[in-house]
């Protein structure tokens, strides 16, 4: 008989693909897509998921690692950027919800606990889904993107506390106090001993293990980090998370934050889905429907009571009415971090089944509803206020002038990425460069560099570093094969961002220029370009006829300079790269008399350059030019192709390439 759990983990994989793919189709997130999952293989209705608990367990890893990500996201320097809204708006919108909530409790006739367990999970909104919805719609730097955002970063720093206050209201009334105080300073202490510890630690030990340069053992310390520092952190009474959140703290700061951003990705959105998967077995559908005024109920006082102390706590703050209208419409939802509370009141007891069941069932409404509301923010507001104008161009230009916006990706941070960056940064043109070198990444970055520790070739890695925003990417690799890689990725991620990549020669342009690249500069062809044109100069010709030489040059692709004739041995280059070949015609060769538009040259992969007659070169000949005893053929194209040709050219040889020159005739 087959194994349950193979069993359940194929039954769990089939109906999350199915959903989650409708889900995308719909436009929805694909939080609703698992928690539909958890509603219909639940105990409550097919009952094909038996051991919950477990399942539960394992799915309090995919708050670990959200934990983890919100820490990554947690930057001191964005803080005290934004620390009026964050702390002013965030934490009124915090305090005056659970406020709200207790009383609304109190009115019901029901424990104050309870009111501050609804308080808390109901004040939290989804960050996943608001930031992403404004930056498709470019509204995160417009007056109600930056309101939304601070009051979501403070919901995400306030879940630290609430994961202690939820635990500690289900001890007896009479300790809570003590427990309370006893929790927090633990969780302080450990922050503390964590991050002054963990700061000189974690930045040697990470610079140690990418100096491996194995792609393996940098994920596997990954995991030992976060999973060793929420050990630690559950080990002192506390939570899993807050060990997480500390570990993202500590490697947010340290240049391999985007590589880690991009490693971690998979292992959070798996097990995170199947937490809300465990979250949608909560769900009693049957008492939903028994309870649905109630639902209905709960679900207007999270759109009108949590959106109207978002307009007010705006309003109040001195912002116009129509930013204080979009704002509360985009922060009018539940939240990921309302499920993790409500899990954790549940299992605490806090909750009894007659209010879990109609407050699952509101936040699932509000979070299928939310991503239309997002949308149609600026459309509700301009109908609820009509003299309401969006300031939209002006947000657009705060868009490029602010954040991670219109900058250049550098990847690669060498010698040529390196000379890239200054030219940008003379410029005043915002770079972000990525590089695998730890030790040049830290010497960089120590100097101040916009540079950071990644793969450029993993297209999460990409997103995180803004390709989407960006304004164009630049390849600097020396090994073209890793340059066509990440064009690859750059091009499948963003078809029509400009890309600009390095070539060691012109043999190597055709090829990246059908890999998608927009321009290859071949640095042997360049690097003679500036010999030539210094050569000009010292012979005393004006800098106005070398310039234009040079734009010319540039102009024809470099026809000029592509090819080169080969010595013995050519160190660093492919033996079989094409070349030049300068074949001299005597008095018997076959191609004596013979124009080049008989000979088919070109049909047989080589290009005539330029035919040489009494010391004179005629560059790109016609294809009506005869050949003459003593002219010297000049051709380019592949090492054997050339051989071939040149028994062609002087025998009329018929190798293996040629067809016998009669059935040309």
């Amino acid at each position: 008989m087959p194994d349950q759990s193979l069993f359940t983990v194929v039954v769990l994989l089939v109906a999350a693909v199915l959903t989650v793919a409708m889900a995308r189709r719909l436009r929805l997130p694909p939080i609703i897509a698992y928690l539909l999952v958890g509603i219909i293989l639940g105990p409550h209705a097919l009952a094909l998921v038996p051991d919950e608990e477990r399942m539960r367990h394992l799915a309090e890893f995919g708050v670990v690692f959200l934990m983890f990500s919100i820490g990554l996201e947690f930057s001191i320097a964005q803080l005290m950027r934004m620390r009026k809204l964050v702390f002013g708006l965030g934490t009124l919108q915090v305090v005056l919800t659970l406020l709200a909530f207790v009383g609304i409790a109190l009115l019901f006739s029901l424990p104050w606990r309870t009111g501050v367990a609804l308080g808390a999970i109901l004040a939290m909104s989804s960050t996943a889904m608001v930031v992403r919805a404004l930056a498709e719609r470019m509204e995160t730097q417009s007056r109600h993107g930056r309101v939304a955002i601070s009051i979501l970063l403070f919901q995400d720093l306030a879940v630290i506390p609430l994961l202690i206050l939820v635990p500690a209201m289900a001890g007896s009334i009479n300790t809570l106090p003590y427990d309370l105080g006893i929790a927090t300073g633990k969780a302080i202490l450990s922050l503390l001993f964590l991050l002054l510890i963990g700061h000189h630690l974690i930045n040697p030990w990470f610079r140690w293990v990418a100096a491996r340069k194995s792609h393996e053992l940098f994920m596997l310390n990954l995991l030992l980090v976060t999973l060793g520092l929420a050990w630690i952190t559950e080990a002192t009474g506390l939570s899993l998370a807050l060990g997480a959140f500390i570990a993202g703290m500590l490697l947010a700061e340290t240049p391999y934050r985007y590589q880690v951003e991009a490693d971690i990705a998979s292992f959070r959105d798996v097990l995170l889905g199947l937490f809300f998967v465990t979250i949608g077995m909560l769900v009693n559908v049957p008492v939903l429907i028994a309870y649905l005024p109630w639902v209905l109920l709960i679900l207007l006082m999270i759109f009108l009571l949590k959106g109207g102390l978002v307009w007010g706590i705006c309003r109040f703050s001195g912002f116009d009415t129509g930013v204080a209208i979009r704002s509360a419409i985009v922060l009018a939802q539940a939240g990921e971090f309302g499920f993790v509370l409500i899990s954790l009141a549940a299992q605490k007891n806090l909750l009894p089944g007659n209010i879990l069941q109609p407050v699952l069932g509101a936040m699932l409404l509000s979070m299928l509803f939310a991503p239309l509301l997002v949308q149609y923010n600026g459309v509700i507001a301009r109908f609820l206020v009509p003299s309401y104008r969006s300031r939209r161009s002006k947000d657009l230009e705060e868009v490029r002038q602010q954040g991670l916006r219109e900058h250049v990706i550098v990847c690669g941070y060498g010698r040529v990425g390196q000379s890239v960056a200054r030219v940008l940064e003379e410029e005043g043109v915002p770079y972000l460069a990525l590089d695998l070198d730890p030790h040049r990444v830290q010497q960089a970055q120590a100097a101040g560099e916009a540079i950071f520790y990644g793969d450029a070739s993993r297209g999460d890695l990409l997103e995180a570093a803004g390709i989407m925003t960006a304004r164009a990417v630049v390849i600097t690799y020396g090994n073209v094969a890793e340059s066509a890689k990440v064009l690859a990725v750059a091009k499948q991620l963003r078809p029509q961002i400009p890309t600009i990549v390095r070539a060691h020669d012109d043999t190597q342009i055709a090829g990246l220029e059908a890999a998608g690249a927009d321009e290859v500069i071949p640095e042997v062809t360049e690097g003679a370009l500036m010999l030539a044109s210094q050569t000009l100069l010292q012979l005393g010709f004006p800098i106005s006829t070398v310039l234009r030489r040079v734009r010319r040059f540039r102009q024809e692709r470099y026809s000029l300079f592509r090819g080169s004739f080969w010595g013995g041995s050519e160190p660093g280059e492919e033996q079989n790269s094409p070349r030049l070949l300068a074949i001299p015609l005597g008095e018997t060769s076959y191609a004596l008399g013979k124009t080049l538009g008989n000979l088919h040259l070109e049909d047989y992969g080589v290009q005539v350059v330029a035919v040489r007659r009494f010391g004179i070169r005629g560059r790109d000949p016609a294809p009506s030019t005869q050949l003459r005893r003593g002219d010297v053929l000049v051709l380019f194209g592949p090492p054997e192709r050339l051989a071939e040709v040149q028994q062609y050219v002087i025998h009329g040889f018929v190798g293996d390439l040629l067809p016998d020159p009669a059935e040309r005739a």
